[in-house]
């Protein structure tokens, strides 16, 4: 609770960056304890993070294909690009705070996300290569 209520008197970007860092820093030390259970809390909502963001990255590619392209990137390809850089922190989390005991089950939270980061990567060279020249000329 007291580190939520830190979040809220950040006033900077940086130092914004740096808190986070020295949290990860701090679940990557390896707590001891009860805080065993907040590692694989935070490492599950990471991991439901890291779900979304990957999920919204594909939909925010499909959706290129409802619309004309744009002279300049739209709000869909702004979401995707944010949506990606979003991902390394969220990984970055996930993996310090990954039960290394047990690789195979963080492996396998990371197999939806991996599909869909590969569908979204797919889908958007096809959107710029094949499917944008070839309907809009």
């Amino acid at each position: 609770m007291a580190m939520l209520r830190e979040m809220d008197l950040i006033e900077s970007d940086w130092a914004a960056l740096l808190w986070a860092i020295g949290g990860v820093k701090l679940v990557a030390s390896g707590w001891k304890g009860s805080d065993i259970m907040h590692g694989e809390q935070i490492n599950r909502i990471s991991g439901k993070v890291i779900i979304g963001l990957s999920v919204l990255a594909l939909l925010m590619v499909f959706s290129g294909y409802f619309q004309a392209p744009q002279p300049d990137e739209g709000t869909a390809a702004h979401i995707f690009q944010l949506s990606i850089v979003a991902l390394v922190p969220a990984m970055l989390l996930f993996l310090a705070t990954a039960d290394w005991k047990r690789p195979l089950r963080s492996a396998r939270r990371l197999t939806v996300p991996a599909v869909a980061l590969v569908l979204a990567f797919a889908a958007l060279y096809y959107l710029e290569h094949y499917f944008y020249p070839g309907h809009y000329r």
